[in-house]
């Protein structure tokens, strides 16, 4: 006869709670202190993500700092400068150029898509003579250590599908996110922190939600999940002890629970109990690690002036570029930040400059701190959104007062470090900045580029649920090898 379900909950007495405490702890919490790398690491295929997990073959970055501006920037403001569109100012845009392609429903039933050329003037720089808008001073100073890609293309034409597409690889949710994705593959390089952490900020300008199915770890092990990190007096909430337990009694209470969670899951070998585990012992290292690593009291004037007096402010964008920088010195794997505020549907001109105003210099000073620091050629900065916006106008317009519809067709992103070409711009879109003419670049094939700059073959990271294995490219990306250095 089996033994029922609750056989060891009705069968644990104290006899048994103590012979089992000294398995617990030697095997699961003080495993975790005595040795750093026992849950450090990613995982076996479809396992429980606790063997010890290497790159594929020897990576050019080590880490990433992914700066998503959530609601879509205007390529045709920053980066993808089209005249033509200004001398055709108010003109529709010809049929043959749009080929019936897919609309939104909020430009759906406009009889008309009048021309909008951008009212920012832009200028050459660098060696490369990228054309950067009058609105990105900053950003064009570095603009010879970035790659600028101007030939994104995605499937999702509305934000949420668009957004959960860049971080999941899927349209759908409960996915596993790229940073859990990297979490598994290659695990955390300092024990006290978490491998995957997730900061948000709030422009001015039209925002669209976040929200935590983008940092999922979805079917693996939760050890893998983003953890969120607050503007508040407590960068990670929940962290500090219990009122009137001190330290001591709290390692005492987490041996005991160790012991307990050992136990069970020797009895039913469910590899979720472990990976709790560690996720009680994370927070117990967390206690110390976080509230010096968000600490900017101590950075120097000349770093403050680099990124920006916002940079003291907590939950400001410059203070979430300045922590990733801490953060990602300090051996965090994935530091993912959100930007919301660049939905310009309408009033796009007067938006724009308040978002720009927002990134434009901490943006540039990430990528500056991290050069002069040594780290960049080990860290993959990546900026950009879900996807672009349309040359024409969305409703109602002026000449210097206009709006811009989804366009998921061309748009542009950039990225730094980590083994990519710097001083380069990469593909090319029509004299319309509506289709792609080359070197077109696809959300998948951006993830399979991301993980191969780490170590990682896109179609051997995998993991095995539900009887079929999954990937973060799913079944489709290529390498885009014209941008790797």
């Amino acid at each position: 006869m089996e033994k029922p379900v609750f056989d060891f909950a009705m069968n644990s007495t104290r006899r048994h709670f103590l012979s089992r405490l000294s398995l617990g702890l030697g095997s699961a919490a003080l495993g975790s202190l005595l040795v750093p790398d026992i849950f450090g690491k990613g995982g076996d295929e479809g396992g429980s993500g606790l063997i010890p997990g290497q790159p594929h073959f020897a990576p050019k970055a080590k880490r990433v700092i992914y700066l998503f501006q959530n609601g879509a920037p205007s390529q045709f403001e920053l980066f993808d400068h089209k005249p033509l569109l200004n001398k055709m100012f108010g003109q529709d845009l010809p049929e043959s150029v749009r080929g019936g392609q897919r609309l939104t429903g909020m430009t759906a039933n406009q009889k008309n898509f009048p021309l909008a050329g951008s009212i920012f003037n832009f200028a050459r720089y660098g060696a490369s003579g990228a054309e950067i808008s009058e609105l990105l001073p900053y950003t064009s100073r570095i603009v010879d250590d970035i790659c600028i890609i101007k030939s994104m293309h995605t499937d999702a034409i509305n934000h949420d599908p668009a957004l959960t597409f860049f971080q999941t690889g899927a349209q759908v949710g409960n996915r596993p996110s790229m940073g859990s994705w990297l979490s598994y593959g290659l695990g955390s390089e300092n024990q006290n922190l978490p491998g995957f952490c997730v900061l948000l900020s709030r422009g001015l300008g039209n925002g669209q939600g976040v929200y935590s199915k983008l940092w999922t770890n979805g079917f693996l092990d939760s050890v893998h999940q983003g953890v969120q990190f607050s503007s508040g007096e407590n960068p990670v909430l929940y962290l500090g002890d219990p009122e009137g337990m001190d330290r001591a009694e709290r390692r005492r209470m987490l041996d005991k629970l160790a012991a307990l969670n050992q136990g069970t899951y020797d009895e039913f070998g469910d590899p979720e109990i472990m990976a709790k585990i560690q996720q009680y012992e994370m927070a117990y290292r967390m206690q110390t690690a976080v509230p010096e690593v968000a600490d900017m009291s101590k950075e120097p004037e000349s770093v403050v002036k680099m990124y920006g007096p916002d940079c003291l402010v907590p939950g400001t964008y410059a203070a979430n570029c300045l922590l990733a920088r801490k953060l990602s010195e300090q051996g965090v794997r994935f530091v993912q930040l959100y930007h919301q505020g660049w939905d310009g549907h309408a009033a796009l001109p007067k938006e724009i400059r308040g978002q720009c105003l927002d990134v434009d210099q901490a943006s540039a000073a990430l990528v500056t701190d991290l050069k002069q620091r040594g780290l960049l050629d080990e860290t993959l900065v990546i900026w950009g959104g879900e996807f672009g916006r349309t040359n024409y106008c969305q409703g109602a317009f002026t000449q210097d007062n206009y709006g811009r519809d989804h366009h998921p067709r061309a748009f542009t992103i950039w990225m730094a470090g980590g083994g990519v070409k710097p001083g380069l711009v990469y593909g090319e879109t029509d004299d319309f900045g509506y289709n792609i003419v080359s070197n077109p670049v696809h959300v998948h094939d951006l993830h399979a580029t991301i993980l191969n700059q780490l170590g990682l073959d896109h179609e051997k990271l995998t993991f095995k649920h539900q009887g079929r294995r999954y990937r973060l490219t799913d079944v489709s990306g290529k390498l885009v090898k014209g941008i790797i250095a």
